[in-house]
């Protein structure tokens, strides 16, 4: 059951965090896999703050934080890819 509700979060933050990012959703199958991976990114930064999420708001807002700053990872490493690439060119 504990599963089903990870995932539940997992979908809900990894849509916050395209919207907020991105302005738009990017579909299911990547909000699901850009909330899980955020909420497991943003459990690491917290705890290396010293801060521990608590019941499912708590887990809600560590899993955006952690997709927003995947999201602000990708987008930089893909820019800087695009980048390199037209310098070469």
């Amino acid at each position: 059951m504990f599963f089903l509700w990870y995932l539940l979060i997992g979908l809900v933050a990894g849509w916050l965090a395209n919207l907020m990012v991105k302005g738009r959703g990017a579909g299911l199958w990547i909000n699901l896999i850009v909330g899980i991976i955020g909420g497991v990114l943003g459990g690491w930064l917290f705890s290396l703050a010293g801060l521990f999420a608590v019941g499912t708001f708590g887990s809600l807002v560590t899993a955006l934080v952690g997709a927003i700053v995947l999201l602000w990872i990708v987008s930089a490493l893909s820019r800087h890819n695009n980048v390199r690439e037209n310098a070469q060119s």
